[in-house]
């Protein structure tokens, strides 16, 4: 399944990549029927996939004439990465949200692979030996934030 689940991504991308303000309009069941699924494996891609921690935006709206947009924000401005740090980052993140935010931060060429290995090298649990998972992931978050803080 996860073989499907990289073409449809990748479809959407594409489409992503050729509109002019990074924004689509799609249907879920006419995707579905493009790629002979379950409206659910499209539904599995758009919440795994297109998530804010990897830069994108989704509005649906469901009913007969229902549609899915999906917009990519791009990483611009001083703005943006504020946003990142207030909106998305919070008090607390996990490692794989972190990871989520560095993989986008690294595709919008915001920083290197270089950077974004040794940031996700800070972003370890083994680096954050703290006992509790919330205080490990709240210390995370200000590290992160930290860091965002100094590449703008």
């Amino acid at each position: 399944m996860s073989g499907l689940s990289n073409i449809i991504e990748r479809f959407i991308k594409s489409m992503i990549e050729i509109a002019e303000d990074s924004t689509i309009e799609i249907q879920r069941n006419e995707l579905a029927e493009k790629f002979d699924c379950a409206p659910s494996q499209i539904n599995y891609v758009l919440t795994t996939r297109f998530t804010p921690y990897k830069g994108y935006y989704i509005e649906s709206r469901r009913g007969g004439g229902g549609y899915i947009k999906i917009i990519k924000v791009g990483i611009d401005t001083n703005e943006d990465i504020n946003n990142i740090i207030s909106d998305t980052i919070g008090e607390s993140i996990t490692r794989n949200k972190a990871y989520h935010i560095i993989d986008g931060l690294v595709e919008e060429e915001f920083i290197s692979e270089r950077e974004g290995k040794i940031i996700k090298s800070v972003m370890e649990d083994r680096a954050l030996s703290i006992e509790t998972v919330d205080n490990r992931n709240k210390l995370r978050a200000n590290i992160l934030k930290n860091i965002l803080l100094i590449l703008i």
